[in-house]
């Protein structure tokens, strides 16, 4: 796995085999970035990654120039492994936290311009996850919230749905909490 741009661009990330995670391919990644490339400067905003596993996606923000980054994961593993990688690389902006995702979600009282979930395909209450983070009103203005899952899942009818896409087996909805400035 390898940053795909930015100050950390080429270097590697070697996860444990161990690690419970189905991480996205650099691939499915290289496209997240080439779309959020032309709505996001990211060297204004805030990062939540949900469900950060390898903590690439965290990473790659941090490459990127975000101004700050909050990777959570419920498993010790997968945050250690964030956590050592964050001080390898020396990424004073990211946060790392051992958290359920939806627990932290319900609790927050910040606000992200983005916020990334990959959480588990098969997880039941996939479906809650943007109506929570709308309702609690954890973007900002002009945040947008990305949601990793498998084409079983569809949430063209969130009153939030901004677009949909899909790369090979992987699949990112957008939402965007301010309609006009996203379309």
């Amino acid at each position: 796995m390898r940053i795909i741009a930015g100050t950390l661009r080429g270097r590697r990330l070697e996860p444990p085999a161990n690690l419970p995670v189905r991480p996205t391919t650099d691939m499915a990644r290289e496209s997240l970035f080439n779309i959020l490339n032309n709505y996001v400067d990211y060297e204004e905003c805030d990062v939540l990654d949900l469900f950060a596993g390898t903590g690439a996606v965290s990473v790659e923000f941090v490459s990127r120039g975000a101004r700050s980054v909050t990777s959570i994961d419920i498993n010790a593993a997968c945050t250690d492994f964030i956590k050592a990688t964050s001080v390898r690389l020396g990424l004073n902006n990211m946060h790392v936290v051992r958290a359920d995702a939806f627990d932290l979600l319900k609790r927050a009282n910040r606000t992200f311009d983005i916020i990334f979930a990959d959480p588990p395909y098969a997880m039941e209450n996939l479906e809650t996850l943007p109506d929570l983070v709308f309702e609690k009103g954890l973007l900002k203005p002009d945040g947008i919230l990305v949601v990793e899952h498998s084409k079983e899942h569809s949430f063209d009818t969130h009153p939030h749905y901004w677009q949909h896409r899909r790369y090979g087996k992987v699949n990112f909805t957008f939402f965007a909490s301010n309609m006009d400035d996203n379309a």
